[in-house]
């Protein structure tokens, strides 16, 4: 903070301007010496005069400087602090009065000596010591520009004016001369203040800014040292200090910087080939004068970069960081760049540039490309946290069963990668790996409480018999990982050519799949569901069909798992849906059409929403329409699952569960869910005939159903034994089957429906 300026004075900082106040009422011998003397003028003049007016001046006088001394003490009392900038402003002003009042006083005695006689010695005396205390307290108090202008005018008017009373061309030229010696005083002063208030203010402000600076050095995170042009130390932070575990009271100044090195690195504990070998950098660099850098690996695991930088002037800086910290970020990231986050082992990339070296050497080796089978049931039913504690405990049961030279790689989800090397090129070694690692993860897991069977599929393939490059090798690996799947998982299979063919023909058909959705080359057969009592078709399956131009019509067997597997179906089922509601909207009375959903159109796609806009667009009543749903789709987060079709249900569509007892759901399903109907799959009526004990599963398994208040439908009724055995029985309901009709096209539905109930006894 800095007070107003004024005219003719400097723009002082505060503590500068307080200085300045202080230094005023500082100095009592001067105030002392100086009354006195002006007392004892007045007295001397007034008994040389012969005049009481002369000498009584001693009296005002005296009073005065007693005043003002009293004024000191009370100004030391009450000095302001370094703040109180306004508080200093009034102690000069009443120092500027006190001395004012002195000067006005005392000059009164001078007007009164040439008022009141005419000697020339009590003249001379009393313009003497008026001259004299008038440049004194000028020379004494020149830092106050107001004080210096109220004493000058103060003392110099009525001297003037005393010598002009002579009316004697010696004192009217006197007078005359004192005016501009007065001015000549009074611009002296005010030169002489700014001069010494420039360097007070010029040395206040380098004190500042080398406390800002020496603040900003000493809390710099690096370390900073700097040597002269001899390699002496000169100067250094704190902070350099503490980095090299030098002792911060040391005194280091004028020590020559191979010496201080020596000391930093022995503190350092820094070995005493790696001590020498840094000295002689600097002393190269220092020479070269070339900047420099050296990584010190010191004691408690720290990293040190001592950096060397040349000055212009000669000599050099010298910066110390702890690189410590951004070490161990660069060897976290580098991990990570390599290394799987959850389980800790190796990722593609670091995969790949194993194999690269592997191969680089001339040795085979074999990749196996390992898949977890029904990871994601355990993914979608104990949640991913259990699905990431059991690929932890994957990758430590592939460890502890593989060699320690082989490499084992996560490439996300649940697919893991082994990199083997071959001794003498034997693919034995890659199928005796494989069989270790099936059966290992065929265990039981225990993850969170949960046991956990999954097991494993591997495909194999052989570098360099299978492929000379990674890419290469691992697209066969996962060719022979696809057949191990389809050949039904828990198996291994190396890659074979032909494996790549029919990869080729599966990509094919997976084109012309949404090819055939995009040109309406689906079509929507019809099966229909008999009423064992009535002899009525009820409801009628819809079933699609491909018609393909070349190949003619295509097995939904052939192109359904393709669509699952490349979400395509969820638009198929979709189309399908729509087209079975707009056909059944044209049939006759109330029979219903049934409708497959996919496990995977169930769990992806919007169910409700595509019902909802189907029934809007066909206009069908929503009790026409039956969605038939696996048991897959009940095992599947449940509480989801249960949502959706109490929706469903809530619309008024009907819900069956379709191939029940192909998989793997427990009968507690059928309890929990909101179904409507069951309809027990063709596997049960294999041998019923002949087999009392499938005949008794079947009624069983009939009977626990219709109990449970559901309708049960028999699929794959075939032949007329079949439909007899099933007509005793009273808990099924409904048959469907070739023994009936087999899918047909649309249009010949209506004719079908048209044709009335079926006579049981004429069926073949």
């Amino acid at each position: 903070m800095r007070p107003q300026s004024r005219e003719n004075t400097p723009n002082l900082p505060a503590e500068v301007y307080i200085s300045s106040v202080t230094a005023l009422y500082k100095d009592r011998r001067s105030l002392f010496s100086g009354t006195g003397s002006a007392i004892a003028a007045a007295l001397v003049t007034g008994w040389m005069s012969g005049s009481m007016w002369i000498a009584g001046c001693a009296i005002p006088l005296g009073l005065t400087g007693f005043v003002r001394w009293m004024d000191m003490n009370a100004y030391e009392r009450a000095m302001p602090g370094p703040q109180a900038l306004a508080e200093a402003r009034r102690w000069e002003k009443r120092y500027i009065l006190g001395s004012s009042t002195f000067a006005v006083f005392l000059s009164l005695w001078c007007f009164l000596t040439f008022l009141l006689t005419q000697d020339p010695a009590v003249h001379l005396v009393s313009f003497a010591v008026c001259l004299a205390y008038m440049i004194g307290i000028t020379g004494r108090n020149y830092a106050s520009d107001q004080l210096v202008t109220f004493t000058t005018i103060t003392a110099a008017v009525p001297m003037v004016a005393g010598l002009l009373l002579q009316y004697e061309f010696a004192y009217v030229f006197l007078a005359l001369l004192l005016v501009p010696f007065f001015m000549s005083v009074r611009n002296i002063a005010t030169r002489l203040r700014h001069t010494l208030f420039d360097a007070v203010v010029a040395s206040h402000d380098l004190r500042a800014l080398a406390s800002h600076f020496d603040t900003a050095v000493n809390n710099m995170p690096h370390g900073l040292c700097m040597f002269d042009a001899d390699q002496r130390f000169v100067v250094c932070n704190e902070r350099f200090l503490t980095l090299l575990g030098l002792p911060t009271g040391g005194r280091w100044k004028g020590r020559k910087a191979v010496t201080l090195l020596a000391r930093t690195l022995e503190a350092n504990s820094v070995p005493k080939e790696g001590r020498q070998k840094v000295i002689e950098s600097f002393q190269d660099w220092f020479a070269a004068g070339c900047s420099g850098a050296l990584v010190l690996e010191a004691a408690g695991e720290k990293i040190l970069e001592l950096t060397f930088q040349p000055i212009e002037a000669g000599g050099c800086v010298m910066l110390v960081e702890d690189i410590s910290e951004k070490r161990r970020a660069e060897a976290r990231i580098e991990h990570l760049a390599r290394y799987d986050a959850l389980t800790g082992l190796p990722n593609r990339s670091y995969f790949q540039e194993q194999f690269e070296a592997v191969a680089a050497r001339g040795q085979a080796c074999a990749l196996l490309f390992i898949d977890l089978d029904q990871f994601k049931v355990v993914n979608d039913t104990l949640g991913h946290p259990c699905g990431d504690a059991l690929l932890c405990q994957v990758a430590a049961r592939l460890r502890r069963v593989l060699r320690p030279s082989d490499v084992i790689a996560r490439f996300g989800g649940d697919e893991f990668v082994v990199l083997r090397p071959l001794r003498g090129g034997d693919a034995k070694e890659a199928s005796l790996t494989a069989r270790r690692i099936v059966s290992a993860l065929s265990e039981v897991f225990t993850v969170e409480g949960h046991q956990i069977v999954i097991g494993a599929s591997i495909g194999i393939a052989i570098e360099p018999t299978d492929g000379e490059t990674f890419d290469q090798v691992l697209k066969n690996a996962d060719l022979a990982l696809y057949c191990a799947k389809s050949d039904g998982r828990g198996v291994w299979r190396f890659f074979e050519p032909d494996m790549d063919v029919r990869a080729q023909d599966r990509r094919a058909l997976e084109i012309a799949v949404r090819d055939a959705l995009e040109n309406g080359n689906f079509e929507v057969f019809f099966q229909p569901i008999i009423n064992l009592k009535t002899g009525q078709t009820t409801v009628c399956e819809a079933l699609v069909r491909w018609r393909h131009a070349e190949r003619g019509m295509i097995s939904p067997a052939e192109f359904i798992p393709l669509a699952e597997e490349t979400n395509v179906i969820i638009e198929l089922g979709d189309w399908i849906l729509h087209e079975a509601c707009r056909q059944c909207a044209s049939w006759p009375g109330e029979v219903g059409v049934a409708v497959n959903i996919s496990p995977i159109q169930f769990r992806r796609g919007d169910v409700v929403r595509s019902v909802i806009s189907a029934l809007e667009r066909s206009g069908l009543p929503a009790h026409r329409l039956e969605l038939e749903i696996t048991e897959s789709v009940l095992m599947e987060n449940t509480e989801v699952t249960r949502t959706v079709l109490e929706n469903l249900k809530r619309l008024g569509v009907r819900i069956s569960l379709d191939d029940f007892g192909t998989g793997y759901a427990s009968l507690s399903y059928l309890h929990h869910f909101p179904l409507d109907k069951v309809k027990i799959d063709r596997s049960f009526l294999q041998d019923v005939e002949a087999d009392s004990r499938s005949r008794k599963l079947l009624v069983g398994v009939a009977r626990l159903t219709a109990d449970l208040g559901m309708s049960v439908v028999v699929e794959g009724v075939e032949t007329r034994p079949q439909l007899t055995l099933l007509m005793r029985q009273s808990s099924i309901e409904e048959v469907q089957g070739f023994l009936f009709s087999p899918p047909r096209p649309a249009k010949d539905i209506p004719s079908l429906l048209e044709a009335g109930k079926i006579d049981f006894d004429q069926v073949a």
